[in-house]
């Protein structure tokens, strides 16, 4: 007799259990979906903390377990969610980070310029087809189309399970202990208000310790300096490829689909045609990527070699931080330096250039997390506070170069 559920051992977690048999499961073994074992969670991190080399696979589980619980709390708590519901928010949990690409967020829109989460809705769509209809609550949910508000705000908001998730699990991959929240507590401190979610009083204080711990793992992991380089060099690297294919008419051995999306005219008729484009898509990852970087190392063009060889071997640019923008004429001199060590008619462009990151901790015009009183009363946290929320908006701005020039 077949065992009612299917056991997944998570690092973090412990057991993660998904009904079986059920349309969960059925979604899980989908080739889309265990594509996501082979995208890099956090990318390039793990060139600094080099236990970081868990997968989106990762992510989506740990976010549908967080969910279940989630549920769980808020029918304890009278709040009426039918099943269908539940395995419409589950669904819609689980497929969020589908349309990832290659490294996450590093290579978004430069491989095509297309958001994850509209990647994402067309393979949900497309799964919905395969599937009988039996993604339509899913997919009105992760579109903020279900007349229950809350369960849309579960998967995507400012308290949602998708953010508890990767902070917990980001923080545990990294060592970085700064990122560690009380989930546990948060989502039982979950309830819901006029339609809206929100979290009961005394759940306050973990709401803030989480949007601190968010601030800092965004400065200490996901944008630190030297993260920023390997992710600013790969997406150079990329972009290069591109000018050589589509410009200067050069024939690069890529692997697997990558060479597809090199090239701007096949990429523009998939895009008339979502489902050819997802189905292209759905067969590039992390993989395709690392092969032709070491197809490119012995490349005839000085920068794609150069740039490959570099990431390939970690002898990663030097990158400067800064809150206000670099000097002209700093930046020119590092120019010249760089120009006098490479081949004439280099574009420097892709070796020495700035840019800007920016951080935002809480979002104050949007969406707000609403905290419940004992008096029955709902107000925002910004206004349930004993002090101001960091909620301005901090940018840093970067200028990156080879260290051994």
């Amino acid at each position: 007799m077949a065992s009612k559920v299917k056991i997944f051992n998570d690092p973090v977690y412990g057991f993660i259990s998904v009904p079986n048999p059920s349309i969960l499961l059925d979604l899980i073994d989908h080739p889309y979906f265990q594509r996501l074992r082979r995208i890099a969670q956090t990318a390039l991190t793990h060139y600094v903390y080099p236990g970081a080399h868990h997968t989106r696979f990762h992510h989506a589980l740990g976010a549908y377990h967080l969910m279940t619980q989630a549920v769980d709390v808020l029918r304890q708590k009278g709040v009426e969610i039918t099943d269908e519901e539940s395995e419409g928010v589950s669904i819609a949990i689980l497929l969020h980070d589908i349309g990832h690409g290659p490294f996450s967020h590093t290579l978004e829109h430069t491989i095509i310029d297309v958001h994850h989460e509209e990647l994402s809705l067309a393979f949900m769509e497309e799964l919905n087809e395969e599937f009988d209809n039996r993604l339509k609550v899913a997919l009105d949910i992760f579109q903020d189309e279900h007349p229950k508000r809350f369960l849309h705000q579960l998967v995507s908001g400012q308290l949602d399970m998708d953010r508890m998730d990767y902070l917990n699990r980001d923080s545990f991959f990294t060592g970085v202990s700064e990122g560690v929240i009380g989930y546990d507590r948060i989502i039982k401190m979950l309830n819901v208000s006029h339609g809206e979610l929100v979290v009961e009083e005394k759940g306050i204080y973990s709401i803030e310790k989480f949007l601190i711990a968010r601030r800092l793992m965004y400065w200490q992991v996901y944008l630190h300096k030297t993260v920023l380089s390997a992710e600013r060099m790969l997406t150079k690297t990329l972009q290069r490829a591109k000018y050589l294919v589509n410009t200067e008419g050069v024939s690069l051995e890529s692997f697997g689909q990558l060479n597809g999306f090199l090239q701007f005219s096949p990429l523009d008729e998939r895009k008339k045609n979502i489902k050819e484009l997802t189905r292209h898509f759905a067969l590039l990852d992390d993989f395709d990527i690392i092969a032709s970087l070491k197809n490119w190392t012995n490349c005839s063009d000085f920068i794609l070699s150069y740039l490959s060889n570099s990431i390939l071997n970690r002898r990663l640019f030097k990158l400067e931080l800064k809150n206000t923008p670099h000097e002209s004429n700093v930046v020119e001199s590092i120019v010249r330096q760089v120009a006098a060590k490479v081949p004439e008619e280099t574009d420097l462009s892709y070796l020495v250039f700035t840019g800007e990151e920016s951080n935002l901790t809480y979002n104050k015009t949007k969406d707000e997390i609403k905290i419940l009183f004992k008096n029955g009363e709902v107000k925002p946290i910004s206004d349930s506070m004993d002090y101001e929320l960091h909620s301005k908006i901090v940018t840093k701005h970067y200028l990156c170069f080879p260290k051994n020039f």
